[in-house]
């Protein structure tokens, strides 16, 4: 008896989808790549969220989502091409933070990524003084088969104003 349930133990935590190993990822809030423009409506309705702005951009079209609920979510990009989803954007603000919050932040949602899929390659580091407005971009990328994730953090500062934002990006290749 004790046998039987130590390989039936086995086989469920192998049949588990967390004991394969991943090939893509998946975009958020339960949508799938390829999802129709109209499936991602009806969630979009069923959640109470608004669709802001429907922009179209050379052969993609472009959905801006406000009303998502998650702690800091600002804003949701979709992005379709060929009316199949493509891309998600998530903008998270939290306008009473520092930058050293903003930092942390960062550090834990990059370990976070990094534990689930590897070591994430640094994309983008840099300040810009050249211009009134102090402008600083800091990105990290993984790759996971045919999917990629995207984390930036982005600042810009003129005088007493500050703008930050940390935005996750999910994209089918």
């Amino acid at each position: 008896m004790r046998r039987i349930s130590l390989i039936g133990l086995l086989v469920s935590f192998l049949a588990t989808p967390y004991a394969l190993p991943l090939d893509e990822l998946l975009p958020p809030f339960g949508f799938r790549w390829n999802d129709s423009m109209a499936r991602v409506e009806g969630v979009l309705h069923g959640a109470k969220a608004k669709i802001a702005s429907r922009e179209k951009k050379e052969n993609r079209e472009v959905w801006t989502v406000e009303g998502l609920v998650h702690p800091g979510l600002k804003r949701t990009v979709f992005t379709f091409k060929q009316r199949a989803l493509v891309a998600v954007e998530l903008q998270y603000e939290y306008p009473d933070w520092s930058i050293e919050r903003y930092n942390q932040r960062m550090g834990e949602i990059r370990k976070y990524f990094d534990e689930k899929y590897g070591t994430g390659k640094l994309v983008s580091r840099g300040n810009e003084h050249d211009t009134d407005v102090i402008q600083t971009l800091v990105g990290y990328q993984w790759m996971v088969g045919a999917t990629m994730l995207e984390l930036f953090y982005f600042s810009a500062q003129h005088d007493n104003f500050v703008y930050r934002t940390i935005s996750v990006d999910y994209k089918a290749l």
